[in-house]
């Protein structure tokens, strides 16, 4: 009996692939002596950099015993030792888990047992977290601190240790894990995507070919976001082709510091969300300083309204590039580039797109069943493409829910025109439904925000026992505005079919953000309880 001939006439062939800590070693091989990292008034070198990475790697494996696919957790606001560690993970083959580091010691544990982390490299200022991951993590064993700590040594004292040391990087294949990029848990707990070195891989070479081309050595990029999730990614790119990193000195956003920066550094790039990007350009300081330096200003995690995206692109020219994309394919959906962006309102300012499919990868807008719908009609925006995630970690209902028929299931509706430009209407999670008809929050959004006085708003549904569900809307007026004066309801009156009208309008001082900067609807409700102004109807007499 004969072997069959291999499956299309092709012998199969290994999937190894580069280690993505090899990006450092070939920006501090090409750029040695030139700065990599810079964080506040500390400078490292590419070559400084390097060696710290393969002291930790080493120790990491001599003194902790962390092998190929061990899980570290990391408990950290931004610094370098945080980012060095995510190199030091990738070269020994072990998988990278930033937490959000503003999350509760309990949250925190939740992840590291979720993960099943063996090793911990913690913030000094975060002792209970990790107290609390120590006791009720079975398979944790080791902590590192970063900083002086009574819980663990020193992450510095560590890397001294092992100075001069090296391991050659650990062998990887394609669909080897190196990242557990944790979602943001808006509905239920969080879930571990699954990133692995074969499809990072291609996420860098996609953000330097959609969001930012031309980038190089002589480009620099400051940071205003976590580097446990989209700022970490775009970190290692801006690696990946020896770019220099600029960290601010403070976690809390310094707009004014910011823009000083960029004039300083002659900062070409920066990643952020809208509504971070909406401070940026509407602080005094962006007209203090020096920003003509700035090629992209790459914004995602939500779309941007039409109103802030205007003044963005008055006062920072066309340097916008917006890409979708949730974690779990790690921001390749689509792009906006500069060129698509228009501060015009005419008839091709394709006003609330997201941008068209990422290069190398395939949008399809579906149906419930999982049928393409026709151009221009709503439904699930769906994704094919290198840049989807593995799956997430233990978890297969989770992964039964999200891949259908090998599309990726994001959970955000839109639609597509005629040219390939896709419309995000809103999550699945966000719409409601009143009288029967399905109300799609972020097209009242916008236009709550073209009323002068209003900055920020969130639309949310909530339980009513005539119509079902009635909208609440929570604005934030520009400052210095008497709310009193606002008359939101007699304003949209014209402006959209009545029945999307919400019922109650309310009027507060801030919008609560999370972590990253995103306005959540999870985050309204919570707060419109503990302030005591959810409705509540009495279904008795309304029947």
């Amino acid at each position: 009996m004969t072997n069959a001939a291999p499956k299309g006439g092709v012998a199969p062939c290994s999937t190894r692939v580069m280690n993505l800590a090899n990006f450092l070693s070939q920006a501090a091989r090409r750029h040695a002596d030139e700065p990599g990292f810079v964080w506040g008034d500390q400078v490292w070198s590419w070559s400084e950099m390097e060696a710290r990475v393969e002291a930790m790697a080493h120790a990491l494996v001599a003194d902790f015993g962390v092998t190929k696919g061990d899980r570290v957790l990391v408990q950290s606001s931004n610094c370098n030792q945080m980012f060095e560690s995510m190199f030091a993970c990738f070269r020994v083959g072990a998988v990278w888990v930033p937490t959000n580091y503003r999350q509760s010691p309990d949250e925190v544990a939740y992840l590291g047992q979720a993960s099943g982390a063996r090793v911990m490299i913690c913030g000094a200022a975060f002792p209970e977290h990790a107290r609390v991951c120590k006791e009720t993590s079975p398979e944790l064993e080791h902590l590192i601190s970063i900083g002086s700590a009574d819980f663990a040594e020193d992450y510095d004292a560590v890397v001294a240790r092992h100075i001069g040391r090296k391991l050659p990087s650990v062998a990887v294949d394609r669909d080897d894990p190196c990242w557990f990029f944790f979602t943001s848990g808006t509905t239920g707990r969080p879930k571990a995507a699954v990133l692995t070195h074969g499809q990072l891989a291609f996420v860098i070479t996609n953000h330097l070919c959609d969001l930012m081309p031309g980038t190089g050595p002589d480009d620099a990029s400051v940071v205003v976001a976590p580097l446990s999730h989209g700022a970490g990614v775009h970190q290692l790119t801006q690696v990946a082709h020896a770019v220099k990193t600029i960290l601010p000195p403070s976690d809390k956003l310094d707009v004014s510091l910011v823009w000083s920066l960029v004039e300083k550094w002659k900062v070409t790039n920066i990643f952020t969300v809208p509504t971070i990007l909406k401070m940026l350009v509407e602080d005094p300081s962006v007209d203090r300083f020096d920003h003509s330096t700035l090629r992209y200003v790459i914004y995602a995690g939500a779309p941007m309204y039409r109103a802030d995206q205007k003044r963005a692109l008055a006062t920072l020219g066309a340097v916008l590039v917006q890409y979708f994309g949730l974690g779990e394919v790690t921001g390749n959906i689509t792009v906006l580039p500069p060129a698509a962006h228009s501060a015009e309102d005419g008839e091709h300012a394709r006003i609330g797109t997201c941008g068209f499919e990422r290069t190398g990868m395939q949008v399809q807008i579906q149906d419930e069943v999982g049928n393409e719908v026709a151009l221009g009609e709503p439904g699930e925006i769906c994704v094919i493409g290198p840049a989807v995630f593995a799956g997430y970690y233990n978890n297969p209902e989770a992964n039964a829910k999200s891949f259908r028929d090998g599309w990726f299931r994001t959970g955000d509706l839109g639609r597509m025109d005629e040219q390939g430009f896709v419309y995000i209407t809103g999550r699945s999670s966000d719409m409601y439904i009143s009288g029967g008809s399905n109300i799609y929050p972020r097209e009242i959004e916008e236009k709550i925000l073209m009323h002068p006085d209003i900055s920020e708003t969130a639309v949310l549904g909530v339980p009513d026992p005539v119509w079902g569900e009635v909208g609440v809307a929570v604005c934030i007026a520009r400052p210095g505005v008497d709310v009193a004066g606002i008359d939101l309801r007699s304003w949209l009156d014209g402006k959209m079919a009545r029945y999307k009208l919400p019922k109650l309008f309310l009027f507060w001082d801030s919008m609560p953000k999370s972590a990253y900067g995103k306005i959540t609807k999870k985050m309204i409700r919570e707060e419109l309880e503990k302030r005591g102004e959810m409705p509540v109807f009495d279904t008795a007499k309304a029947g």
